[in-house]
Formats: structure tokens, C-alpha cells, sequence
């Protein structure tokens, strides 16, 4: 049996691989990736393994991200680290998880299971419900800041706050009663960390809640203009790109 792993933090894949080999010394490891990036790279230029371990979560993002960039011939076993009971619902599924620290009576169970019925890859369909299942599972987001102040430190609540905006390189919070703070993330960061049915990236400089939008104005070439409050100076405008991503966002 041919297996792949793909686990970032090698101690856990060392173990991994140590327990295969005990379950079965006929195990071949095919590889050992650390990244989405690398692992796109290797099922493109690899013949696909009989079954892949995957860490949900990886070095540059979750393991997901995989299947949206190159197709996998292969049954996947995640290894994850959420709660047990929400993962039941997926034991029954032609692809199994296994929950860290993984033991070796699991992992044998998980290798039975899949020599007995798992012969085949399970249909796209179903590996799309479960992949978007599992992030449901998996993403939580920030709902506030813990933020210092002189000496003390101050709790910037995620619904108190209007729109985050980029000034001479520093990040800022403006909160609906137009009080303002600095927060030590950039807008990147804070699209990843915040929930994208309330926040939307405007442009490169403002990050802005649902509820600071106060009107939406058509601009020339398809742009869209748009009013928040607490209002700013210039014109918040969206291009042409985003208009179509922010008219959906706002419409749902």
C-alpha cells in the first residue's frame, strides 16, 4: 500500500509514519509534504497514492485549498484536532478522520476500514459537502481585541466597530460612535480573522462592516461609489472588479 502524508509539523509526521509501518511493514511512504503549495506541485507530477493523510490545518493555509487547485485520485484520511462529536456525522462517509494526538488502534481501525470498502475515491459531490462541512466545523472568528492603553489594556468589541482603514502604514479601528484605535494586524490579516458575511474589503485601504453603509451610489466605468459612517473625506469607491463580489455580499 502506497500512502502519502502530508502534515506540517514533522514530529507528528515522523509519528505517523512510525505507526503505519508497525500497523504493516508493507507500507510504502510515498512522501512527506508540509504545504498546500507543495502538495498541488506533487499530485501533478506524482501518480497518486492508494490513500493520503492530510493535516486539515497547514504551514501556508488549510489543507482544502488542495482540492481547489488540482484534482486528487485518491481517498483522503484528515487528521484534525476538533472536538470528537462533531465529527461523528463523517464516520460513515467513504473518508475518515482521525482525531489528534492520533492513536495506533485508531489508525488501524481508519486502515481496515479503508482495505475492506475504500477501493475508490469518493465522487466529487461528496468530497465537496464535506470539505465545505468541515470548514464550517473549523473557522471561528475574532469577536473582539484586546488592545493595551497606557498601562492597562482595553476590549475593542468586532460589533462596535464601523470600518478598519490604512494610514501611513498603521491599521485603525473606527467604531460606530467614531472613537479610534490601532490594531496591530494588517487588512489582509484581518479579512482571515474576521467573518466575511459582515466585513467586506473595499480597496486596498478600507476593511468595512454591513452596518457603516449608508448608501451605495454607481460611479463612472462600473465603479460603485459608497457612503459609510462615520463618514470620511474622500470617496470610498470600489472598483469595477469588486462591484459585482460587494453587490452579493450586500444582497444575501
Amino acid at each position: 500500500m502506497k500512502v502519502l502524508i502530508i502534515e506540517d509539523e514533522m514530529p507528528n509526521a515522523k509519528r505517523l509514519q512510525k505507526m503505519l509501518l508497525q500497523i504493516d511493514a508493507g507500507i510504502e511512504i510515498c512522501a512527506t509534504l508540509e504545504s498546500i503549495s507543495d502538495s498541488v506541485q506533487w499530485f501533478r507530477r506524482h501518480p497518486h497514492p492508494d490513500i493520503a493523510f492530510m493535516d486539515v490545518r497547514l504551514a501556508d493555509g488549510l489543507c482544502f485549498e488542495v482540492f481547489s487547485q488540482t484534482t486528487v485520485h485518491c481517498p483522503v484520511i484528515f487528521t484534525t484536532a476538533y472536538d470528537e462529536y462533531a465529527l461523528r456525522a463523517f464516520k460513515v462517509n467513504s473518508v475518515d478522520y482521525l482525531l489528534k494526538p492520533v492513536n495506533i488502534a485508531e489508525l488501524s481501525s481508519s486502515l481496515e476500514k479503508f482495505r475492506q470498502t475504500h477501493r475508490h475515491p469518493p465522487g466529487n459531490n461528496m468530497m465537496n459537502d464535506m470539505i465545505t462541512m468541515l470548514k464550517q466545523q473549523q473557522k471561528s472568528y475574532r469577536t473582539r481585541f484586546l488592545l493595551p492603553f497606557k498601562d492597562t489594556y482595553n476590549t475593542l468589541l468586532v460589533p462596535d466597530i464601523a470600518y478598519f482603514y490604512t494610514e501611513l502604514k498603521v491599521t485603525w479601528a473606527l467604531q460606530h460612535n467614531r472613537q479610534r484605535h490601532v490594531v496591530p494586524y494588517t487588512l489582509e490579516e484581518l479579512e482571515d480573522q474576521l467573518d466575511p458575511d459582515v466585513f467586506f474589503r473595499a480597496n486596498r485601504q478600507y476593511l468595512i462592516s454591513s452596518s457603516s453603509i449608508g448608501a451605495i451610489h454607481n460611479y463612472f466605468n462600473g465603479k460603485l461609489k459608497v457612503v459609510v459612517q462615520p463618514g470620511i473625506k474622500d470617496d470610498l469607491v470600489i472598483s469595477r472588479e469588486r462591484a459585482a463580489g460587494f453587490k452579493k455580499w450586500l444582497d444575501r
